[in-house]
């Protein structure tokens, strides 16, 4: 990496032999007596990169090490458009469309002051989510990360909104012996 800057730089304190001089190697950049060949365009054009010990002349001196400025050949998500024609666009995504809907029915029925059926909404949205990416081959956006990420994610969260559905006061469905010491612990 510093032999890069420094070739940039033009500052090489190790300068390697020069393609074609006395000390150079018979290569690719020697003819067939052994007499050197003069260089090309391309090989004049890297100078810098032979003094840093980089390759010559080719193919192998416009390559860089850098990392691209435009990422190429990455993995498409599974809801790339590419799986389906264009106008299948929305029937790919129902899965996603159905979680988000019954979670915006559970918010709303919060909102409108029955908080318990509303969260039980909520977590049942996002177990059916889980257990959506688990069956189904291709769920389009409802696909974040591996498989078992997201159905271990989505069922955890569904089932802990879940639970905190059923004990949420007044008159909790579920009792649980050490929520009630826990409080009493933490609010003294």
């Amino acid at each position: 990496m510093r032999a890069e800057h420094e070739a940039e730089a033009g500052t090489g304190a190790e300068a390697g032999p020069v393609p074609g001089g006395p000390d150079a190697a018979p290569g690719p950049a020697a003819g067939a007596e052994g007499t050197a060949a003069v260089p090309s365009a391309p090989a004049a054009a890297a100078p810098a990169a032979a003094a840093a010990g980089g390759p010559a002349a080719g193919p192998e001196a416009a390559k860089s090490r850098r990392f691209p400025s435009i990422t190429q050949d990455t993995a498409r998500p599974e809801g790339h458009g590419r799986a389906a024609p264009g106008d299948a666009l929305a029937a790919r995504q129902w899965p996603m469309l159905s979680v988000l809907a019954a979670t915006a029915v559970g918010l709303l029925l919060t909102a409108l002051g029955h908080p318990r059926v509303g969260c039980l909404v909520i977590g049942v949205a996002l177990i059916s989510a889980s257990v959506l990416r688990r069956v189904l081959p291709s769920v389009g956006m409802l696909a974040v990360r591996s498989r078992f990420t997201d159905m271990v994610t989505y069922g955890l969260l569904g089932v802990a909104i879940t639970l905190i559905a059923l004990v949420i006061e007044p008159k909790p469905v579920l009792h649980l012996p050490f929520l009630e010491s826990a409080v009493r612990f933490t609010v003294r």
